[in-house]
């Protein structure tokens, strides 16, 4: 594969794929879920293609940025409750119910997207944007992170996510300048990567989140290319996992297994959840793999398919994930 085609993120992956001690991914069950899911419809997101002017164009990049920055943890690490909020009659989950709680902010004319109002957000500020049936997790963190991205915006790009995104090229990765490159270089909460026994290991969920969502609804408009789409790993969190696992696509060894299910706290850049974020990225691109031998080339999928396809099933499932504190997913 040549170094135009390669997918970095899951390039990476190896060193722990072949050195797992608690986490192990089944080809054989791999290819028994492709041989049924292969024939299911794969939306790009729920969100489609829908058609927008310019402007709504910029607003939705800008809306859509600033999501990715705040998009982890909605779980109490305590209670194991997840973050909702109602909506009309509806009860939002996780990420679904801050999308429109930031969306509603905008709405009523706090447009928290602006580099200069990301700088000068605070606690407060949150707290009362985001309301729901507990407290949203790790607030304090959100707030330290919107007023660094915001401060870099306002220094390097006049406050603006287009012109952040109008700087690099149409492209992932571009020797350096692409989309994700820029961003996890630029911004530092972006920069989703592990050492693992001396092997850099990029996971960068929230850096490629975002962009499949502009790419899923702006895609075949003018306001937002990617050229390279089919480089886009899958993202690794929580929820992925919850579905691989039930799948028997992937496996833990008792003693994670019996964490994960008892609510005990995995370390952040401990083996165990690298291992776990490792082996969902691994086994998803596995998956999409055997999925396109059964399909016609014309219906062939890409990565990031497959992992919404998972997610939106299972992200408001019971079954447990695992815990771990962090800002990255």
């Amino acid at each position: 594969m040549s170094s135009s085609e390669n997918n970095p993120v899951v390039e990476s992956l190896y060193p722990v794929i072949n050195n797992s001690l608690y986490v192990n991914t089944d080809k054989d069950q791999v290819s028994k879920v492709a041989s049924w899911m292969a024939y299911e419809e794969f939306p790009l997101r729920n969100s489609g293609q829908v058609s927008y002017k310019k402007f709504e164009a910029e607003e939705h990049i800008k809306s859509t940025m600033l999501m990715s920055c705040i998009n982890f943890a909605f779980t109490d690490f305590n209670t194991q409750v997840k973050y909702e909020a109602e909506h009309n009659g509806t009860v939002l989950s996780d990420s679904e119910a801050v999308i429109h709680q930031v969306n509603n902010a905008i709405a009523t004319g706090y447009d928290i997207s602006e580099g200069e109002v990301m700088a000068g957000l605070s606690l407060t500020d949150l707290e009362n944007i985001f309301v729901g049936n507990i407290e949203m997790p790790m607030l304090k963190e959100r707030v330290e992170i919107l007023n660094s991205v915001g401060n870099k915006l306002v220094d390097s790009y006049e406050g603006s996510w287009i012109k952040f995104i109008n700087s690099c090229p149409s492209k992932l990765y571009y020797n350096g300048e692409g989309l994700v490159e820029k961003l996890v270089s630029e911004f530092p909460r972006f920069n989703d990567v592990v050492n693992f026994q001396g092997n850099e290991v990029k996971f960068y969920k929230l850096a490629q989140l975002g962009y499949w969502g502009l790419y899923a609804s702006l895609g075949n408009s003018d306001y937002f290319k990617i050229q390279d789409i089919h480089r886009m790993s899958a993202f690794a969190d929580y929820i992925v996992p919850v579905a691989l696992r039930l799948f028997g696509i992937i496996n833990y060894v008792d003693e994670l297994e019996k964490e994960i299910n008892e609510g005990i706290e995995i370390p952040e850049s401990s083996n165990k959840e690298i291992e776990i974020r490792a082996h969902s990225l691994y086994a998803t691109a596995l998956l999409t793999k055997e999925i396109n031998k059964l399909r016609p080339t014309e219906k062939s999928i890409i990565i990031p398919q497959l992992d919404w396809r998972l997610w939106k099933t299972y992200h408001a499932t019971h079954w447990p994930h695992h815990l771990t504190k962090t800002i990255m997913y």
